[in-house]
């Protein structure tokens, strides 16, 4: 397989932290992907893609267990 972006043939399986937005919260969810190790395109097949989806139902539902990692600040510069 060769990447639509860069043309590179080094795309591997990685495991990543993609990022669902649910109103001003942003949540982190491990997935396992395709990823080209020259331009980082990602590359989601169908249990990924299945995995984002019932993240987001869920979500919607707020019927899943997330715990807080960290903060978002907004800096207001002049």
């Amino acid at each position: 397989m060769k990447c639509v972006i860069c043309k590179g043939s080094d795309i591997q399986m990685k495991t990543i932290e993609e990022e669902i937005k649910s109103d001003n919260d942003i949540v982190l969810i491990p997935l396992e992907v395709l990823v080209c190790q020259s331009c980082g395109e990602r590359y989601y097949d169908r249990k990924a893609m299945r995995k984002m989806e019932v993240v987001r139902s869920r979500l919607r539902k707020h019927d899943l267990k997330v715990e807080e990692v960290g903060r978002v600040l907004r800096a207001n510069v002049s």
